[in-house]
C-alpha cells in the first residue's frame, strides 16, 4: 500500500465531503488522521482512506456515525465481506433504476408515436409504495435496517449461503403440511412459522411476530415474493402469510 500522506483538503476533495466533516469525524474519535505536518495539519494515510470510504458507504446506508464506529472497530469486522454486501445492494438499487429508465425510454417512443402501452406496462419498475411505508409504520424503518446493516456487514460467503439454505429449506418445509391439507393455523404450520421468523431474527434483525406478520403480507402483495413461495407449490405464498399471521396472533393472545 502506498505510503503518501493526504492533507485535509485533498481528502475532502477526493471523497466528496467537507474539511469540517472530517474535523467533526477526528473530534469524535470516527476517523482521525495517522499523522501531522511540520505545522500540525492533519495528515491522512492510504488507511485512513479506506476508512473513510467504509464509512461514506456506511453513511449512504443511513447508520448514524456512533453506529458506524462500533460496526468497523468490532474485531470480527471483514472488510471484504462488508464490501462485497455494500456491492449486491447497490446492484439491487441499480437493477431498479435500469427497469425505471426502461420504462421512461418506452413511454417516450409510445409518445412519439411507436405503438401503445398498456396500465401495467406504464408502472414497470415501481416498487410498491406501501411496502416503504409499511415498514416504516410498524418498525420506525431505521432500526431494523441499522441492525440488519450491521449484521450482514460481518457476513462472507459462507454465511450468505447458510443464510440462502436455511431459508430455502423452511419453505420447502412449508409444502408438506400445504399439501397434506393441514390447516395454516396448525401447530405445524405455526411452528414453522416461528422457525422462519427465528431465522430473521438470529440473521438480520430483532424480529418480532407482528414485525413478521407485516412480512407475510408482503410476501403475498409483492410479486417478486409470491412468485418465489409459489414456485415451490401453487397457492404456498398465501399458506405461508396466514401461518405467519397466526403464529403473531398467538403469541400476542
Amino acid at each position: 500500500m502506498s505510503r503518501r500522506m493526504y492533507k485535509v483538503g485533498e481528502v475532502a476533495e477526493v471523497a466528496k465531503v467537507t474539511i469540517r466533516t472530517l474535523h467533526h469525524y477526528d473530534e469524535i474519535g470516527l476517523l482521525s488522521p495517522s499523522g501531522r505536518s511540520g505545522s500540525g495539519y492533519r495528515l491522512y494515510s492510504e488507511t485512513d482512506i479506506e476508512r473513510l470510504q467504509h464509512i461514506r458507504f456506511y453513511r449512504d446506508l443511513g447508520l448514524a456515525l456512533e453506529e458506524i464506529r462500533t460496526t468497523i472497530e468490532a474485531e470480527d469486522f471483514d472488510a471484504r465481506a462488508a464490501l462485497r454486501a455494500h456491492r449486491e445492494r447497490l446492484k439491487s438499487r441499480l437493477r431498479e433504476t435500469e427497469a425505471l429508465v426502461a420504462t421512461i425510454d418506452r413511454t417516450l417512443r409510445t409518445m412519439e408515436g411507436d405503438g401503445e402501452m398498456s396500465a401495467e406496462e406504464r408502472f414497470a419498475g415501481f416498487q410498491p409504495e406501501e411496502h416503504a411505508r409499511e415498514a416504516k409504520e410498524r418498525w420506525g424503518d431505521s432500526d431494523s435496517y441499522k441492525q440488519s446493516a450491521r449484521r450482514t456487514a460481518k457476513y462472507g460467503k459462507a454465511e450468505w449461503e447458510a443464510i440462502q439454505a436455511e431459508a430455502d429449506d423452511i419453505v420447502a418445509r412449508f409444502v408438506a403440511p400445504q399439501g397434506d391439507g393441514n390447516a395454516p393455523t396448525s401447530n405445524m404450520g405455526m411452528a414453522l412459522a416461528e422457525e422462519y421468523r427465528e431465522h430473521i431474527d438470529r440473521w438480520f434483525y430483532a424480529c418480532t411476530p407482528q414485525m413478521h406478520a407485516g412480512l407475510g403480507e408482503m410476501y403475498v402483495s409483492d410479486e417478486r415474493f409470491a412468485a418465489y413461495y409459489n414456485k415451490h407449490a401453487d397457492g404456498l405464498a398465501d399458506y405461508v402469510c396466514a401461518a405467519i399471521c397466526a403464529n403473531a396472533e398467538r403469541a400476542t393472545a
